[in-house]
């Protein structure tokens, strides 16, 4: 929309009853409402998106890359009402997105294919077949499908039929199309795609690559372009093997093609997604083309202006994909109303540039109808490290209120070693994180510096109830301020505080900090009282490490603050709160072992167990659909079935009980 309206074309948004106050209805100059919020019933309705083209007068459908993006059926509905589709006709869509006929395609252009079954599989006999041929591990995928949906990695028989049979249902609710294939699982290596552009008129450009090895579900968490792996001999042989694809087909239009790229470099086809990629920005910003553009002209019949010497590479992007989920509980989404958002500002001039692709505003709702992608975060800068400096400040200043999120998975990557040494596969994040994201672990520097913005904001706190308006009263470098600050998991360490009477370089408040182990510290901030992003200059650091925490909650003793993308819950006590805290009761947790509660919110399936069955540690019990994506909830001990709480069909909450349990003196047959 932004480019189309930057062109002086008038545009149309759809929308579902769910999304009826979301962003792109705002920006659209109009908007139609084209049904309820199931997909089915709205965003996957040929017929009601084309009778709102009829409505309104809209010439051109930009299909976006979600949804109807990649269906045949749908472009050749337009086509047949006389409405232009912003994409590959439907027999190139058909071709294409077809991930079983789209390898034969690719055979015959002489494109590297994964070794595989190059047919549709039907029934568990068959798929057992299939698998033993081609050996362990195999992927079970959706024929049409994309997105990490339908997908599936199987390393025994009981994972395939499980893995079969869960794809099926996923790629029956996000496509309308349940045909599976299996192929070989090339295991750790990176993947690697290429965007291509074609005119339809004799002109197919390749851009450079973007690697999008870092994955979780088989999802893309960050990407980043181009890729620090490949040559430019294996550069320049992907691109020619994608257009060469691409041309097969007589494609026209924007569209990708995604390979897998071993140790060795050896590459072979994955599939052509026939649309505009999820990551796209990233392209754009080391090549200053906007891809959108040329995908208008294309559909309008003009040539492409463009010569493959002009999509040299110029720097270096990352993307980051912001997700409402919670890589704490295994990524698991996350609902609810962002009551506060705010997009990173441009950052200082020593760092790149930023850019954010997001769907939502501040008041925004993720619910439990789509995909749990809020944002898209993209740096640029000069060098990789440079992009990468920026992604983390990025990180850093980025606001989001009411829903977990996955920006501290994200700030993390950032600058774990082996990600800025770029030493990245698909299996980065089950190697570096065998069992699973923990969070940040602060490092002692880390913990003081935690502890002084604590102070300094209790302090100011404190300061604020002595102010007249928003003065802060007049520095008192010879009062002392004592603070017993307790970090997650520690003890209560006391913290003296003075605010000093030294002028700051930029006009900050200048304090100085005394930590219980003798080490003092200053620090300036200027940071306004009301804001939420609090910076802190540690004096004797460069300006290029300033430090950013966001407050996001005030609790009665203290803080939840935001720190290296990381929430913690700062207790700040005086020396008198301390004192009186020994004696108040501890909290007893509720204990919760006797039952399975749902670990996010969406809708049960169904359940593989009933009341009176005696279950055996890792038995699955039930599936759960959240976000289009199939979970199997399994148990944890051996129990009886005591009662279950839920009906398939029924939306759950977040902790909503789901089973009850009798405890049970059961052999596990592991």
């Amino acid at each position: 929309m932004r480019t189309a309206q930057r062109l002086g074309i008038q545009t149309v948004a759809v929308y579902s009853e769910a999304d009826r106050f979301v962003k792109h209805v705002a920006m659209a100059d109009e908007a139609v409402c084209i049904g309820p919020a199931p997909s089915k019933q709205s965003y996957l309705s040929i017929a009601n998106i084309v009778d709102a083209c009829k409505k309104t007068g809209a010439q051109a459908v930009h299909p976006g890359y979600g949804f109807l993006s990649e269906n045949a059926d749908f472009s050749q509905a337009l086509a047949d009402n006389g409405i232009k589709f912003m994409g590959p006709d439907a027999h190139a869509i058909h071709s294409m997105g077809d991930k079983i006929g789209s390898k034969k395609l690719a055979q015959k252009a002489g494109v590297h294919i994964i070794p595989g079954f190059l047919g549709e599989v039907n029934g568990d006999k068959e798929v057992l077949t299939v698998a033993h041929a081609i050996g362990y591990p195999v992927m079970v995928k959706a024929s049409s499908g994309g997105g990490g949906k339908g997908m599936r990695i199987a390393w025994n028989d009981e994972e395939l039929l499980e893995g079969y049979r869960l794809s099926k249902q996923e790629a029956a609710a996000s496509f309308g199309d349940d045909r599976m294939l299996i192929e070989k699982f090339i295991d750790n290596p990176r993947h690697i795609e290429i965007q291509v552009l074609c005119d339809g008129q004799g002109t197919s450009l390749y851009f450079p690559e973007r690697d999008c090895s870092v994955q979780r579900r088989n999802q893309k968490v960050i990407e980043e372009s181009p890729s620090a792996f490949l040559d430019q001999a294996t550069r320049d042989a992907m691109g020619k093997q994608a257009v060469a694809l691409a041309d097969a087909v007589g494609y026209k239009s924007a569209g990708t093609v995604e390979f897998i790229c071993d140790p060795d470099r050896n590459f072979y086809f994955l599939e052509m997604n026939t649309r505009l990629q999820v990551e796209h920005p990233i392209t754009e910003m080391i090549t200053g083309v906007d891809i959108v553009e040329h995908m208008i002209d294309i559909a309008a019949g003009k040539r492409l202006r463009l010569k493959q010497s002009d999509l040299a590479i110029k720097g270096h992007a990352f993307e980051s994909r912001v997700y409402a989920e919670d890589p704490l509980r295994g990524y698991l989404p996350s609902i609810g109303r962002l009551v506060r958002y705010e997009e990173p500002l441009q950052p200082p001039e020593h760092l790149g540039d930023v850019r954010v692709d997001s769907g939502i505003l501040e008041g925004s709702e993720i619910s439990i109808f789509y995909d749990p992608l809020i944002a898209k975060l993209i740096t640029h800068g000069e060098s990789r490290d440079h992009a990468l400096q920026t992604m983390t400040w990025a990180l850093d200043n980025y606001v989001i209120g009411g829903v977990t999120n996955n920006v501290n998975l994200l700030r993390d990557l950032t600058v774990h070693p082996d990600f800025v040494a770029a030493n990245v596969t698909t299996k980065f994040l089950p190697t570096h994180y065998k069992t699973g994201y923990h969070g940040h672990e602060l490092s002692a520097k880390e913990q003081r510096e935690l502890q002084a913005c604590a102070a300094v904001l209790a302090y100011r706190q404190w300061a604020v109830a002595q102010s007249v308006g928003d003065q802060l009263p007049s520095a008192s470098p010879n009062i002392v301020h004592t603070y017993f600050i307790t970090l997650p998991g520690g003890e209560p360490t006391p913290v003296e505080l003075m605010m000093s009477d030294e002028d700051a370089d930029d006009g900050g408040d200048y304090y100085h900090v005394r930590f219980a182990d003798g080490i003092e510290a200053d620090l300036v901030t200027d940071s306004p009282l009301s804001s939420t992003l609090f910076h802190a200059q540690f004096v004797g650091e460069s300006r290029e490490d300033e430090r950013t925490l966001q407050v996001a909650a005030t609790l009665d003793e203290g803080f939840t603050l935001q720190y290296v993308g990381s929430k913690y819950d700062v207790l700040v006590r005086t020396p008198l709160q301390q004192e009186l805290s020994q004696h108040m009761p501890v909290k007893v947790k509720a204990d919760m072992s006797n039952f399975l509660v749902s670990p996010m919110p969406g809708t049960v399936v169904s359940f593989s167990v009933k009341e009176g069955d005696t279950v055996l540690p890792h038995t699955a019990l039930c599936v759960v659909e959240a976000m289009k994506m199939q979970n199997v909830l399994r148990a944890e001990s051996a129990a009886r079935i005591k009662s279950i709480k839920v009906k398939p069909g029924q939306s759950v909450a977040v902790d909503e009980v789901l089973i009850e349990f009798e405890q049970v003196n059961v052999e596990s047959k592991d």
